[in-house]
């Protein structure tokens, strides 16, 4: 198959907070490097390609990349499902030009400033990371899980957003979560990062979208990368597949509420991850990747 002959929902059709969005979706978070023509361009031809489901943030670049989105795409397609996140704010000074932004308060002003930049009257999905157990923190920013889903919720019937998830969580966190209605969860989960998995699992229990980062371990230095590992070299051979789409279809697979958000600045990258959707592993593959990273 060739990127161009695409199916109109990559990947198929999964569920997130009730909206049917398509299992390969996009992360925009590299769209704040380059220019505004070449994020226009990527996000054109995602939509093109059945993608209808971007994740984003304020916080990346100061507003830069919700800005480009709202550039490239507004007014939004009917079906395009935009998901932000919260929990930090913008800060030259911090650690990766961020600050933790975790009081009620602050959760608000983020989502506030999402729909600024987005030009949205409301977010269809929010992802919070709570850090009251992050190393570092501020203790004026270690507020109570449930105070901030408190104020989560309160966002949620003020019709700010649609729903919520949560990123960087523990099953204990995410089962401690679960009464308020959660959404989605965002933690890494790649072949070669398999720590979430008791968080999974109760997304499979409880049918919540399972919607990891670093689908391919490129976030995370000190761990290799899922394109060099010998077992996913050997199936993409075998199945006349690249590296790349092996990983991604293998995270696809974890779950049928997995939603893939794969982020590149390439045209070309673009269309080889959203051409993942279409790769379905064997029996032989995925028995030859069960140990890959391990």
């Amino acid at each position: 198959m060739t990127t161009t002959d695409r199916s109109p929902c990559p990947g198929g059709i999964a569920s997130l907070d009730g909206h049917p969005v398509a299992r390969v979706g996009y992360g925009a978070m590299q769209l704040e490097h380059g220019s505004d023509e070449a994020a226009t361009t990527v996000l054109r031809r995602a939509v093109e390609l059945g993608v209808n489901h971007i994740d984003t943030a304020d916080f990346y670049a100061a507003g830069l990349v919700n800005r480009r989105i709202r550039a490239a795409l507004h007014p939004y397609p009917e079906h395009l499902v935009l998901v932000s996140k919260i929990g930090a704010t913008s800060d030259p000074t911090g650690a990766w030009g961020l600050r933790p932004a975790q009081t009620p308060a602050e959760m608000r002003a983020e989502v506030e400033a999402n729909l600024r930049t987005l030009g949205l009257d409301r977010l269809d999905v929010v992802n919070f990371y709570p850090m009251a157990t992050t190393p570092g923190v501020a203790d004026d920013q270690r507020v109570d899980l449930d105070h901030q889903l408190a104020e989560l919720v309160a966002l949620r019937d003020a019709g700010l957003i649609g729903g919520f998830g949560l990123s960087h969580v523990d099953a204990g966190r995410l089962r401690r979560a679960l009464p308020a209605g959660v959404a989605c969860v965002q933690n890494g989960y790649s072949l070669v990062d398999r720590s979430a998995e008791p968080v999974l699992e109760l997304c499979r229990e409880h049918a919540i979208a399972w919607v990891p980062y670093f689908p391919l371990g490129s976030g995370v230095p000190e761990l290799p990368k899922v394109v060099d590992l010998p077992q996913v070299r050997q199936v993409a051979a075998r199945m006349r597949h690249t590296p790349a789409q092996v990983g991604l279809a293998w995270v696809l697979a974890s779950s049928p509420q997995t939603l893939l958000i794969p982020g590149t600045r390439s045209v070309a990258h673009l269309e080889e991850n959203v051409a993942a959707g279409d790769v379905i592993l064997d029996d032989d593959a995925l028995h030859t990747l069960a140990g890959a990273g391990a």
